[in-house]
């Protein structure tokens, strides 16, 4: 305890009287054992006693006040918490009994516009592209295009060069294009009452092979841009006809019953095992093989169903055609059946498959164009692809040129958005199903048929219809959805469409992923992904398009 020495010394020297001496000295005094000595060591030891106490007491009570303060910090903490989560209880109670307590009339949706009559047409206007004479293979490999440049195609919407349509290894330089004018509406023709199952069976076929369930004849057949758009929703009313007649006819046919369950299950066991070829020839060949024995089966009709008029089942009425296979008024109602079966199957395909894989799609679309071309089941010189288009239509109504507001329920309804056990399904799970049907849509209506003697059941013109319909929607009109299926029309078929249409496929691709999306004001994830796919296709093949 130096610190204490010199008082120490001090009050000795004070006792004593004595001189200040050394440390050495006072050790060595003689009365280092005095009484006076000891007091002062005794004295000095109680000095210091109390000094650490006292410390000790101040830091005792200091650290008592920092755990209190602590204590009290933690306590506001965990009651600021318990009043902002009771705060946050109370606002949402309050707005979901808001919710419960507002109530708003739906308006019962508004018949669909009838479309006005289409201007005249001049005679200048270039004919539709000759690309629809190319076979789709069975195998998955893609047929070579031919070196002759297809004509302009006659589809309006999408501004159109008349100009080769070979693809060329150069970056192709593209021009803007003008601005695009709006698609011609088509008009309207008289449709027929959807008819009930014994319309459908009970026909009295003309001699031109049109029916009538009353005896008079309907008038003539227009031509396909006169057919009004809903007779697909005629179609499909017609085809729920048709399966539950097959369900009658099998109550009273045992063969039919036993056989068509099995000749049901095995084409969409075959088009579920569809693959992408990955550059191996043949891979769905089994497959494909298996779909058409069924399909001739059915048409040989073992199992003896009863006969039914196809014209039920396409857009557009049919003379015979001389040299057609199939002119008769009547087909197998078990063949038409299944080529509903066949449809359904792709297009669950489409959805369920192709939505996470859009690559999936080709297979299947080459599968549907193949089958649908073979001229065993044509009927009067045409496919029955308009059974597939009708399903097509009721699950994805934008590619034909429908239009709504996701916000409303109307909206939804003709945008094709699905409800399952009564609620709208969430809107991923939609944007999904859009992507899916999207791919489909152009794997099936992109196929070459340039080699084959067969006729291409779904044209490339169609594919440029649904774009020229989309991308013509007014500003305020266009939706996610729309975005969405134009982007997987276009995603993994943009060689395939310039391959078809050359410059005026560029510049119909320019249309749709630069132009279209930047009159949308509020850009959305789906409107920005078309603007995205064209910086992706100009890093990916060098396709400059804006």
């Amino acid at each position: 305890m130096a610190g204490s020495s010199p008082t120490r010394q001090q009050s000795y020297h004070w006792a004593s009287g004595s001189p200040q001496r050394t440390v050495l000295e006072e050790i060595l005094a003689d009365d280092r054992n005095s009484e006076a000595r000891h007091r002062y060591l005794l004295e000095a030891a109680k000095r210091e006693h109390e000094r650490v106490r006292e410390d000790a007491e101040r830091v005792y009570w200091e650290q008592l006040q920092r755990e209190e303060r602590q204590r009290l910090l933690e306590e506001r903490r965990k009651e600021e918490e318990r009043i902002r989560l009771e705060e946050q209880l109370a606002a949402e109670r309050a707005r979901l009994n808001a919710l419960k307590a507002k109530k708003i009339a739906i308006p019962p949706p508004l018949p669909d516009p009838e479309p006005p009559v289409a201007p005249a047409v001049s005679a200048k206007v270039p004919a539709p592209p000759a690309v629809n004479n190319a076979p789709a293979p069975t195998n998955g490999t893609a047929v070579p295009q031919p070196a002759a440049a297809p004509a302009a195609a006659g589809v309006p919407g999408i501004p159109v060069a008349k100009t080769p349509a070979a693809p060329s290894t150069a970056q192709p330089q593209v021009q803007k294009p003008a601005a695009v004018p709006p698609k011609a509406p088509e008009p309207t023709r008289p449709t027929s009452t959807p008819l009930g199952i014994n319309g459908l069976l009970n026909h009295t076929p003309q001699s031109n092979g049109v029916t009538s369930s009353s005896g008079t004849s309907r008038s003539p057949a227009p031509p396909p841009a006169q057919t009004r758009p809903d007779r697909y929703a005629e179609i499909h009313k017609n085809l729920k006809i048709l399966r539950k007649s097959m369900a009658e006819q099998a109550q009273t046919n045992p063969a039919l019953k036993e056989r068509m369950g099995d000749m049901r299950r095995e084409i969409r066991k075959s088009v579920g095992q569809l693959t992408v070829s990955s550059g191996v020839a043949g891979v769905n060949k089994i497959q494909q093989q298996k779909i058409l024995k069924l399909l001739r089966e059915a048409l040989s009709n073992q199992v003896q169903s009863q006969l039914m008029d196809p014209s039920n089942f396409v857009l557009k009425q049919r003379n015979p055609v001389e040299g057609a296979v199939h002119n008769e008024p009547t087909l197998p109602s078990v063949f038409l059946y299944l080529i509903n079966i066949f449809a359904k199957a792709a297009i669950s395909q489409f959805i369920n498959e192709a939505g996470a894989r859009p690559e999936t799609a080709d297979p299947v679309g080459i599968c549907v164009a193949a089958t649908l071309s073979e001229p065993d089941f044509l009927w009067r010189g045409e496919s029955l692809i308009d059974i597939l288009l009708a399903k097509l239509r009721i699950v994805c109504p934008v590619l034909f040129g429908y239009r709504g507001s996701e916000k409303t329920e109307q909206g939804r309804q003709r945008l094709g958005w699905w409800k399952d056990s009564g609620q709208w399904v969430p809107e991923q799970q939609h944007m999904d199903r859009m992507t899916g049907l999207g791919a489909g849509f152009a794997s099936i209506s992109l196929r070459n048929f340039a080699l084959s003697k067969k006729t291409n059941p779904f044209p490339p013109r169609n594919y440029w219809a649904a774009m020229s319909r989309i991308v013509n929607t007014p500003t305020a009109e266009i939706s996610n959805t729309q975005c969405v299926v134009l982007k997987a029309m276009v995603e993994n078929y943009e060689q395939k469409f310039i391959e078809f249409y050359g410059t005026a496929g560029v510049a119909a691709l320019r249309t749709a992923l630069i132009e279209f999306p930047a009159r949308v004001p509020q850009k959305s994830a789906a409107v920005n992904s078309l603007q995205v796919l064209a910086q992706m296709l100009k890093r990916d093949t060098g396709l400059v398009l804006g």
